[in-house]
């Protein structure tokens, strides 16, 4: 039954290092083991495909392919005028608009710096990556589109001081009897944009216009830093109400097998990434049509189609969109759109790591401090779990008691197995221990220390967060001893003392009557440790404190049964 454990231990530690190990690969965009190759990176100039993006909604099918041909056509003509890029300053954000379509083609996030150059910012849309947010009307032939270069209406560029928001004002020329005016309203404190099409009919018949809006990328994952963990999800996803969360991987839209709803009346789009998304959000209900498509340049976009109600003549129609540019902080997420919150990629762990995260989010109100935050949920769990970890290291330290009984058995009975076998299970039945009884209590606790995993792993939170001392980033590597050149591998005081109490644990625990087995015991730890260099700092120094209070806890149990070396 010893054996039995160890191999359960065995296999969960196996598990652990191929998964971590799969994770890294797919994070610095190697193939993973189970899955097909991540998408390569592809830098191609131009824009998007000429024609609007976005499926057609169902009643207007036929106009949609008017509107998709004239488009076309309107590729064939001349060279279009010449745009202008005009910069626009909030707060929290810098974003550039072109007037060619009113497209926002760069956003640059003030508050957060950039991992690579720290005298910069981080930048969601970014011309270098072909990344925008564009917007076009359908289903009227000739109307302005994305090509269509606005005229910017004069106003202020920059948030004054006092002034609550911002509004940018672009209009077309009458085109296919129809005008169209684009206004962003930017707002203190926001990363939420408003985003309103107003389009006046100046011909002399009812005209009904849908309205497309799309998101463009290329199809590259981003390595996010020098973290040696599975990486968050990256690229399209939609959301709706029957659907919920559909992530639409790049690969399968190379395969031709994305699957999600085309069609409801309700949801939104985003692109996601690590820490930080870009989304086109409508919480009014009403018919809307998504599509998320790859260009032979390797472009991806990502839209939503909804429609106008009908405009009579000499009339303007109104719709509001909300474009979303900046971190995934979940408690501002939840209160924009329905489900919104989900784009903070917990993995498999929601359910769990949702919980987790208000906790982790309630103690940093009162201390104030991330790092400490996550001392406070690893003792709050060391708490929760006491009974159960007590309960394994009394098993453990029974076993430690009788281990040289059990050597003696091994020994007197090595050529009989099968009698060996009884009379260790009828010590065991004696001295009352359960061979496996340490091993439950890890099985039942490890869906939550992943969850807190992706907790510390997805939470922009963590991003710049300092805790003490030399620890000012909790979401990169403790680097405090600097950087082995020749393997890029950081060194700093957690990921030693990491090592040091979990090989710390293996000397409290057991040891094996098996000298490869003993020896084994203590390779594992220092083969797993040696993954924490490259892991953020804020994960590193959760895993520390909960060997720690381990440590502890199990030194106590040890003292009480006389088994302490």
């Amino acid at each position: 039954m010893t054996d039995i454990r160890r191999t359960i231990l065995w296999v969960v530690f196996t598990m652990s290092l191929v998964l971590l190990w799969d994770g890294w690969q797919r994070h610095n965009g190697h193939a993973s083991m189970f899955g097909p190759a991540p998408a390569k990176t592809a830098s191609v100039p131009g824009t998007p495909a000429s024609a609007v993006p976005g499926a057609t909604l169902p009643a207007t099918a036929a106009s949609g392919a008017a509107a998709a041909v004239a488009a076309a056509d309107a590729a064939s003509a001349p060279a279009p005028v010449k745009s202008e890029l005009v910069t626009i300053t909030t707060d929290v954000v810098k974003a550039t608009v072109d007037t060619r379509g009113g497209a926002l083609v760069r956003v640059e996030l003030l508050k957060h710096l950039d991992e690579k150059d720290p005298s910069g910012h981080v930048v969601v849309l970014d011309p270098l990556r072909q990344y925008s947010a564009q917007t076009a009307l359908r289903n009227v032939a000739g109307a302005p589109n994305h090509q269509t270069v606005l005229s910017l209406v004069d106003g202020p560029r920059e948030l004054k001081d006092g002034a609550d928001k911002l509004t940018v004002r672009l209009e077309s020329p009458a085109m296919g009897g129809v005008k169209l005016a684009k206004v962003y309203t930017f707002k203190r404190g926001d990363y939420a944009i408003d985003v309103q099409h107003e389009v006046t009919n100046v011909g002399t018949a009812p005209v009904t216009p849908e309205l497309s809006v799309w998101l463009v990328r290329d199809d590259h994952v981003e390595h996010t830093g020098p973290s040696m963990a599975p990486s968050s999800f990256t690229g399209p996803t939609v959301y709706t109400d029957k659907g919920k969360m559909q992530k639409v991987p790049f690969d399968k839209l190379k395969d031709n097998k994305a699957d999600y709803e085309r069609r409801a009346d309700d949801g939104w789009i985003a692109m996601v990434q690590h820490y930080f998304v870009g989304a086109w959000l409508r919480n009014e209900p009403g018919p809307r049509a998504f599509d998320v498509s790859e260009s032979p340049s390797k472009l991806v976009t990502l839209s939503m189609v909804t429609a106008f109600p009908s405009i009579a003549p000499g009339a303007t129609g109104k719709l509001d969109n909300l474009l979303y540019v900046g971190p995934q902080e979940e408690k501002r997420l939840e209160q924009l759109a329905p489900g919104f919150e989900r784009v903070k990629d917990y993995g498999m762990f929601t359910i769990l790591a949702k919980p987790l995260f208000w906790l982790m989010d309630q103690l940093h109100k009162i201390l104030g401090n991330w790092g400490w935050a996550i001392v406070g949920v690893v003792v709050l769990l060391k708490i929760a779990f006491y009974g159960l970890n007590a309960k394994a290291y009394r098993s453990m330290a029974k076993m430690k008691a009788i281990n040289p009984r059990i050597q003696e058995l091994r020994e007197r009975y090595k050529d009989k197995p099968q009698q060996q076998q009884q009379e260790m299970m009828r010590l065991y039945r004696e001295e009352k221990i359960n061979p496996l009884g340490s091993c439950l209590p890890i099985l039942l606790q490890m869906p939550v220390f992943l969850a807190l995993y992706w907790v510390l792993l997805s939470s922009v939170e963590m991003r710049g967060a300092p805790w003490i001392l030399w620890v000012h980033d909790l979401s990169r590597p403790d680097a405090f001893f600097g950087v082995l050149p020749w393997l890029n591998v950081p060194l700093g005081p957690l990921p030693l003392l990491m090592t040091a109490t979990s090989l710390l644990q293996v000397w409290l625990n057991p040891q094996p009557t098996d000298p490869v087995q003993a020896k084994m015991m203590w390779i594992m730890p220092i083969a797993f440790s040696v993954m924490f260099f490259f892991f953020p700092a804020g994960l590193t120094l959760y895993y520390t404190v909960n060997n720690l209070l381990s440590i502890v806890q199990q030194w106590m149990i040890n003292k009480q049964l006389g088994v302490n070396k």
